[in-house]
């Protein structure tokens, strides 16, 4: 699962990788940061986007056999980069390839307003790997004509029409995932991973058929294919070398050989091994078989995560997008946040959850800081701030998980910000000040309790299904809301600072609930259109909590809404009452997963986490005009450059920046387009 959002950083607070899939949706103009930088962050901005650069520290330190692993796990993923955008819409490579070709050849009038248009918009379905809004799912709408996309064509002897042209002006498949209540979610979402003719009522007959061999072991069916009907007939065309994206992933096969043969060692050889086994035949229980190794795993400097894992883009999340994150450890703050794992039975034994929900022997929760190497796929350009894999609740039960925050991503956010809109949105000084001196901090403990106890949590009760059996389309942002509140819980609590994690507990809570509420109720909705619902399960789930909260608290006055110069504030009253508050919907949140309870989380998701308040939210943009920071932010990679011998050996690897956002996406599309147009 995927976490991406800092808490206060980016406006949006939440997301884990294999906790869920959140994107870096990070505005980080929330937080300011004192470093005297050298290293220019931020690249460039257009529309609501911001592009910015990441360094990788450490990097002379490794040697040179763990340099060519990090290049051969990077090399590996970009390979697939493509299988990413075909799996977001069907018509996306034959889109993209034809704007680029426009981009790198037309000739003509340059400053134009129409030819800025057509740039932007080229510029934002890159950064979206597609066609789609990366966060909104809402299809991005050109500024310029189909007419003069069409004298672009002519002039550069571009061949681009039917479907694929008119689909860029029309409203045909408007959103990408589609997860409104009472309506046909399959039908009506854009995303690849069922055929045009493919209902929510075939997913949930296809899959209902399928029985694992062993039911307390059960297999992840529909991650690793697309269904579709044929004739009448559902059939799955599975992603595998020979099968549905087989050229890229055989691409993707020749990287992960060459990185196993310089292994850091045998336990991780032998995962790579079975990663490999696993594209070549699409074997599932291989798919298991290979998390297992990953997950014991946890020796070496070099990690990664790579292939078909997170599932918040498939409506009724079956079918996982394809990711990839090279991490290489950070020593110091990995030993630093150590203490977090080596406690989760602790933090476990003591939560609020109904004794029947608590796990009684939390087991392989590894936790550490790490610094990216590179991404691809549905980790970039946007990107988490921490990941938690694998998802699988049996094996995280009887192997464990790894639990990583993803440092130079987080620092680069820091660095890349300034607190305008911050000092906009906070109630007074003092929560002003609270921010400023624990808020980054906070944001830190928030993603370690987030991915390491919060989704490490809770038990299934004996004979209850999967969640997105149970809870379906809700079951994304019902993880991720139930983590969060794990985070929130222990965030106000003495505990940390015993733990030596802190040195002022409660200034710690109260800067991460001010943060929490503040963004819940206000600052995300810079996010949104006037009269839009929540649709992101991230959004939805930092909604619902803060709803929730203020709402229940309102007889309490725990939380009390401000209007001063016409300008609305929260402001907590009662941090104790609060936490209380948090511990109870934990409590209910676990239950409702533990008991499959698909009312109940229908109830608590419509009722509080979709529906928003329209003069808030207007208030809200319009105070956000101010700033011309770009409420989005994701980052271009570092280009890693082997340099070889005359026998064509490895010498070293350095590493450099790209100049431009633009360079890089037509880098890309030149050495690792390895897919037809039509798949």
């Amino acid at each position: 699962m995927k976490f991406t959002s800092i808490l206060n950083l980016m406006l949006i607070t939440t997301m884990l990788l294999s906790c869920g899939n959140e994107k870096s949706e990070n505005n980080n103009d929330d937080m300011a940061s004192n470093e005297t930088i050298s290293f220019n962050y931020n690249l460039e901005q257009f529309a609501d986007i911001k592009v910015l650069r990441y360094q990788i520290p450490g990097w002379e330190k490794l040697t040179l056999k763990e340099q060519k692993l990090v290049y051969y796990l990077v090399q590996a993923g970009l390979s697939g980069r493509d299988i990413m955008w075909d799996q977001n819409y069907r018509h996306n490579l034959k889109i993209r390839k034809a704007l680029e070709n426009v981009y790198t050849n037309y000739e003509g009038d340059k400053s134009s307003d129409s030819w800025g248009e057509f740039e932007t918009y080229l510029k934002r379905i890159w950064f979206s790997n597609g066609i789609h809004h990366h966060y909104s799912n809402d299809k991005i709408k050109p500024e310029f004509s189909s007419d003069y996309l069409k004298q672009l064509l002519a002039a550069t002897n571009t061949t681009f029409d039917g479907e694929a042209f008119q689909v860029i002006f029309n409203n045909q498949d408007s959103k990408k995932v589609n997860q409104a209540k009472a309506v046909d979610n399959v039908a009506l979402s854009a995303i690849n991973f069922y055929g045009p003719n493919v209902t929510n009522k075939d997913v949930e007959i296809f899959y209902k058929t399928k029985k694992s061999p062993n039911p307390k072991k059960p297999l992840s069916y529909g991650l690793n294919s697309q269904l579709v009907k044929e004739n009448g007939v559902l059939k799955e065309r599975v992603y595998k070398s020979g099968g549905l994206y087989g050229e890229a992933i055989d691409e993707i096969i020749k990287w992960l050989e060459l990185a196993k043969g310089v292994a850091e060692n045998d336990a991780q050889g032998d995962a790579l091994g079975l990663l490999i086994d696993y594209y070549k035949t699409g074997d599932l229980q291989t798919w298991d078989d290979y998390n297992v190794a990953w997950t014991a795993a946890t020796d070496g400097n070099i990690d990664y995560i790579n292939s078909f894992i997170e599932v918040y883009n498939d409506p009724l999340g079956y079918s996982g997008s394809y990711e990839t994150i090279v991490q290489i450890n950070d020593f110091d703050m990995s030993q630093k946040m150590k203490v977090v794992s080596d406690n989760a039975q602790w933090f476990e034994n003591n939560s609020p959850l109904m004794d029947a929900h608590k796990k009684k022997n939390v087991v392989g929760v590894t936790y550490k800081v790490v610094n990216v190497g590179g991404e691809a796929g549905d980790a970039s350009p946007s990107t988490p701030i921490g990941v938690n894999l694998p998802n699988a609740n049996w094996i995280r039960a009887e192997v464990g998980s790894k639990s990583v925050s993803l440092g130079n991503i987080t620092h680069a956010y820091n660095n890349a910000s300034s607190t305008g809109r911050l000092k906009e949105f906070v109630h007074d000084e003092e929560e002003l000040k609270l921010e400023e001196e624990h808020g980054q901090l906070a944001d830190k403990l928030h993603t370690a309790l987030h991915e390491v106890i919060g989704h490490a949590s809770g038990q299934l009760n004996p004979g209850v299904g999967e969640t997105k059996e149970t809870l379906k389309n809700y079951a994304s942002t019902l993880e991720e809301g139930r983590a969060d509140l794990v985070g929130l819980y222990y965030l106000y609590n003495p505990k940390l600072q015993e733990l030596g994690l802190v040195n002022d507990w409660k200034a710690i809570g109260m800067a991460a609930y001010d943060g929490y509420i503040r963004n819940g109720l206000m600052t995300q909705l810079i996010r949104l259109n006037l009269g839009d619902n929540v649709e992101e399960a991230h959004m939805r789930n930092r909604q619902w909590v803060s709803a929730w909260a203020f709402e229940k608290g309102k007889a309490d006055h725990v939380i009390e809404k401000v209007t001063r110069d016409g300008k609305t504030y929260f402001n907590i009253i009662d941090y104790e009452k609060l936490h209380d508050l948090f511990g109870q919907l934990l409590r209910e949140t676990q239950r409702i997963k533990s008991e499959g309870d698909y009312a109940a989380v229908e109830a608590l998701v419509e009722g509080y986490g979709v529906k928003v308040d329209q003069e808030i939210h207007a208030e809200v943009l319009d105070r956000n005009k101010q700033f011309n920071s770009a409420p989005y932010s994701g980052f271009v990679n570092p280009v890693l450059v082997a340099e070889k011998d005359k026998e064509g050996e490895i010498t070293s690897v350095k590493v450099t920046q790209p100049e431009t956002f633009s360079s890089q996406m037509l880098n890309y599309s030149m050495h690792y387009s390895f897919l037809p147009e039509v798949n």
